[in-house]
């Protein structure tokens, strides 16, 4: 059904009617804008409807077809699920870096962190998961005092001295970091963003076009 559909889509001569995005917050920050006017230019007949669901969600909702297209994220050593119905095409790799409360020296890699307050995405999220694999690799166990979803709200609870964070740079929406950054250890510090749409639906010419358009919206950020 699915390449049907997308066949018959891509018999036309525009690509019309609608698209529906799931996308999580640090996506859609910094790459959805600039998509949506990209395809706004040279698709306008084309209706994008875009809601912010947390990777986690995303994927049972685009099988569902709650969605067409889901952006969603691996963090290394935590491969994404691979279920046969669903088709995965990288789209860009972002690295995230140790955030310190202002003042704090960030000589002592991860450890300039061990003995302060954090904040952390919620349990049963990768992002948690990763996180505390990464602390206890350096030989200690966050203080997590603080958890959401809202990377905005991390980055501010490290402004104002109360926590350190691991910011993706995505985040960054100029070119200011007000707060000391810490490369995290090779290997470990990149996480793979992905879109993913039902298998044999990746021929659809909207799917296609939405694609290239957060791809060279990622390019234009790196």
């Amino acid at each position: 059904m699915e390449r049907a559909e997308a066949d018959l889509a891509a018999s036309l001569d525009e690509i019309t009617g609608v698209l529906r995005i799931a996308v999580f917050q640090t996506a859609a920050l910094a790459l959805l804008p600039g998509a949506l006017t990209r395809l706004r230019g040279r698709h306008p007949a084309l209706r994008v409807q875009v809601r912010q669901v947390e990777p986690e969600a995303a994927l049972p909702a685009l099988l569902a077809r709650d969605f067409d297209l889901a952006i969603t994220e691996a963090y290394p050593g935590t491969p994404p699920p691979r279920p046969s119905a669903i088709e995965y095409e990288e789209l860009c790799r972002d690295e995230i870096r140790l955030a310190l409360p202002p003042g704090r020296e960030p000589g002592d890699g991860l450890r300039a962190a061990a003995d302060g307050p954090w904040v952390l995405e919620p349990s049963g999220t990768a992002a948690r998961a990763w996180a505390l694999t990464l602390c206890r690799g350096a030989g200690f166990e966050p203080d997590v005092r603080f958890e959401s979803s809202d990377l905005l709200l991390h980055l501010r609870l490290v402004e104002e001295g109360h926590a350190a964070a691991l910011i993706p740079d995505l985040v960054w929406t100029t070119g200011t970091r007000p707060v000391p950054l810490v490369r995290l250890p090779a290997g470990r510090r990149t996480r793979r963003l992905y879109t993913a749409s039902r298998r044999g639906g990746g021929g659809h010419p909207a799917i296609g076009a939405c694609r290239a358009a957060l791809r060279a919206t990622a390019r234009a950020r790196a």
